[in-house]
């Protein structure tokens, strides 16, 4: 039974696990890894969140009077893919509905995961399709950690994040249940480049409900760029815990329950309703720069 596929380019090694077809290696040619090797403070690279996005009322996803048990960000990460393409510089993996999914998800889904690698870009393509009779909700999204200092790069404040576009939106927070605080934070930029100090995280996540911006750069002097662009997804999160070695740039669909406003899953904030016999695509794509931060 296969447990890890390592791809790659002349430029990059990757390495994706069956495990929640999670990405938990990108290295260059000089050996250095850009990806978090899930240490003890976080024990994951690079989840896939299905069928739901950060927390839930009461851990559960409610239909009515009628309520699935469901941990923070899903099920998906914790099942094992099936392996349907291996190549050079690509794999594909697939996850469908089964006995593991159906007492938390009532619906039939195929959740497909393609990663492909091109000269310095990783592209991770995941596909939700509907295969059932009736409308479906889910969210997902990406969880990729990046190692913080990057390699070579001088301390974590040297570090900065920097946006595509203008961000003039306030940012939200998790409470202390998980839950999406409703009461707005100013994101503090400087133009459109965010300076990188743990203390931004002592609260938890930053996220960004309607981000302008589809491309972020993780940057620093004299050292190797990390570019996170997406595509399909329609929020950002950021996340690091106090005192580990990563940064955890993630395009979402979907966000956690809001703290007070408890939801039927059919009326979410942020869920996607996907009729019987579609599907949706979702990109992200991964790129080291070598050149000078």
């Amino acid at each position: 039974m296969t447990e890890r596929v390592s791809i790659g380019s002349r430029d990059l090694t990757v390495v994706v696990k069956a495990v929640g077809a999670e990405l938990c290696s990108i290295r260059d040619t000089a050996g250095r890894e850009y990806l978090w090797q899930a240490g003890r403070e976080w024990p994951r690279h690079a989840p896939i969140l299905f069928p739901v996005v950060g927390r839930l009322h009461g851990d559960a996803l409610a239909f009515g009077e009628q309520r699935y048990p469901m941990g923070q960000h899903g099920f998906a990460r914790d099942l094992r893919f099936e392996l349907l393409e291996d190549r050079a510089s690509a794999c594909r993996f697939v996850l469908t509905d089964s006995a593991a999914t159906w007492g938390a998800y009532p619906f039939p889904f195929r959740l497909e995961v393609a990663v492909a690698v091109r000269g310095r870009t990783v592209t991770l393509t995941t596909v939700v399709a509907n295969p059932g009779e009736t409308a479906m909700p889910f969210s997902v999204g990406a969880h990729p950690a990046f190692v913080w200092p990057l390699p070579g790069a001088g301390p974590k404040p040297a570090h900065r994040l920097e946006f595509e576009q203008d961000e003039p939106a306030p940012v939200f927070r998790p409470g202390a249940d998980g839950l999406l605080d409703p009461a707005p934070r100013d994101l503090p930029l400087n133009g459109r480049a965010l300076g990188l100090r743990e203390e931004l995280f002592a609260e938890g996540a930053l996220i960004l409900l309607n981000p302008a911006s589809r491309r972020v750069r993780l940057a620093a002097p004299g050292a190797p760029a990390v570019e996170v662009a997406w595509q399909g997804y329609g929020q950002l999160g950021l996340w690091t815990k106090p005192g580990a070695g990563f940064l955890c740039i993630e395009p979402w669909a979907g966000y956690a329950d809001i703290a007070g406003h408890p939801a039927d899953a059919w009326h979410k904030p942020g869920v996607t309703i996907l009729p019987p016999g579609e599907s949706r695509s979702y990109v992200h794509r991964i790129t080291v720069d070598p050149g000078d931060g």
